[in-house]
């Protein structure tokens, strides 16, 4: 284990080998300067209540999620008197109002947190943590004047309405999307299934899956066979790392036994948050059984995960998704969310696109904007802020490793953020159009017509824009 210090930054050597010269001899300064920065696990003994907690108990799985954090008073056991009684209290008032995740950290996820921070100034750094901010949000970190925009919803995407059979959105015209389960290793606080995944909050009662897990995979399947048209399939819920192994194979090698389905995708925050469980020897074994399977059939596998800040990425995370790329799995791909206070620079975004793609062979793909849910507006950034952040994080990675940064807009799908038809920039009202019908709009003559808004947070609006959205409350 190695204990927690500053990244160990080096210079690739000269073809003779010797120290290359310094970048300013052959440039001039540039906006962002790359510098290879090896990962370090932090060291979690730092931690009160995890001093003697040893390797072998931190690389183990069934002990990360034993260990999980999901109160108040397992936060205590475990910070000691790191942190003061103001943050407790802080982070009890966003429970009880505001919170529309309950908490689930698993200690992978919290050690990332404040890695480096001093004990005597450690309540401060943990609040300024990335990592922190989305994970374990506090009622201070929410808008006091817009906490949710007005067009906020529960299911801001409107997937459930697009279910063919409960839990499968068949939204773009041939990928569909499983949600096998409705439970994760880890709790994300801007979740965009807040609606469906998790436990019931004070602020938001879930809604619950009704049918067995076989009985809803077999109807998922059985609508597959059926729909000849789709032939990419994302089995998420949820988490898939929390659906015993044994079931997500039998579910997967019926996706493979179908001539129609050409990629499949498994959703994964865990390999981030809980990487033990992707190192399991029956997991990774499984997974080589099915990856297999997936090159004998001509069918990419690949696994999606969701990193939003350079220090989620630890060596541990790095030989989560390497295994599985040795094991066969054809891509790691990251699915990141842009979120202010998290990463919303584009020196954050690089540094963690070159953590991916340089230390641990994942492909930096997308970051979402933030979804419209309630109590959100906090993270979310207005669509020109966006734009922004795409041009300036242009030019610094391979062209196949750059992300784009997406708007999902409502009832429309992923939309590269400079693909707005209109954009009234005062009122922050952005207009999308798409170029084919979700699942509920096959009768609808002018789906394809019709332009789509979508909304910026209102805190980002000149005043006089301010002025309007507060004369619509009227």
């Amino acid at each position: 284990m190695t204990a927690v210090h500053a990244h160990t930054a080096e210079r690739a050597p000269g073809r003779s080998g010797s120290v290359a010269p310094s970048a300013q001899e052959h440039t001039a300064a540039q906006p962002y300067d790359y510098l290879r920065r090896r990962l370090v696990e932090p060291d979690w003994r730092r931690l009160p209540g995890w001093r003697e907690v040893t390797e072998a108990q931190w690389r183990d799985a069934q002990w990360q999620r034993a260990h999980c954090v999901k109160t108040i008073a397992q936060l205590r056991a475990v910070m000691g008197g790191l942190l003061s009684d103001a943050f407790y209290a802080d982070l009890a008032a966003d429970q009880e109002h505001s919170a529309t995740m309950s908490m689930l950290l698993p200690p992978q996820m919290l050690n990332t947190m404040a890695p480096a921070a001093a004990a005597a100034e450690y309540t401060d750094a943990f609040y300024a943590d990335p990592v922190r901010r989305y994970m374990l949000p506090v009622r201070s970190d929410r808008d006091p004047h817009h906490p949710s925009h007005p067009h906020s919803s529960r299911d801001s995407l409107h997937e459930a309405e697009m279910w063919v059979v409960e839990g499968l959105t068949h939204r773009y015209p041939t990928k569909v999307l499983a949600e096998l389960l409705s439970t994760c290793p880890q709790y994300c606080g801007h979740c965009t299934r807040m609606d469906l995944v998790g436990n019931s909050t004070p602020s938001v009662p879930k809604m619950k899956l009704g049918l067995k897990p076989v009985d809803r995979q077999d109807r998922m399947i059985d609508y597959l066979r059926r729909t000849p048209s789709v032939r990419d399939v994302v089995v998420s819920g949820g988490d898939v790392a929390n659906v015993p192994w044994h079931q997500l194979e039998a579910f997967v090698m019926r996706l493979l036994a179908l001539d129609n389905i050409r990629d499949i995708r498994l959703a994964s925050k865990a390999l981030a948050g809980l990487p033990q469980h992707w190192l399991q020897p029956a997991v990774v074994e499984g997974l080589e059984r099915v990856a297999r399977t997936a090159s004998r059939r001509g069918v990419n596998l690949a696994i999606h995960t969701h990193v939003n800040h350079a220090q989620s990425v630890t060596p541990l995370v790095a030989e989560a998704a390497r295994t599985a790329l040795q094991v066969g799995v054809r891509d790691v791909r990251n699915q990141g969310v842009l979120m202010r206070g998290v990463n919303a620079t584009s020196a954050d975004l690089l540094d963690l696109c070159f953590a991916l793609q340089d230390e641990a062979g994942i492909l930096p793909y997308y970051f979402y904007m933030c979804d419209m849910i309630p109590n959100a507006e906090h993270w979310r950034v207005a669509v020109w802020e966006a734009q922004q952040l795409q041009h300036a994080i242009m030019g610094y990675l391979p062209g196949y490793a750059t992300p784009r940064i997406v708007c999902d807009v409502p009832y429309v799908g992923k939309r590269w953020v400079h693909q707005v038809s209109e954009y009234d920039r005062e009122r922050g009202i952005s207009y999308w159009t798409k170029n084919y019908r979700t699942g509920i709009e096959a009768d609808d003559p002018d789906a394809l017509l019709r332009r789509y808004p979508y909304y910026d947070p209102i805190s980002t609006l000149p005043e006089s824009g301010q002025r309007w959205w507060a004369s619509q409350r009227d």
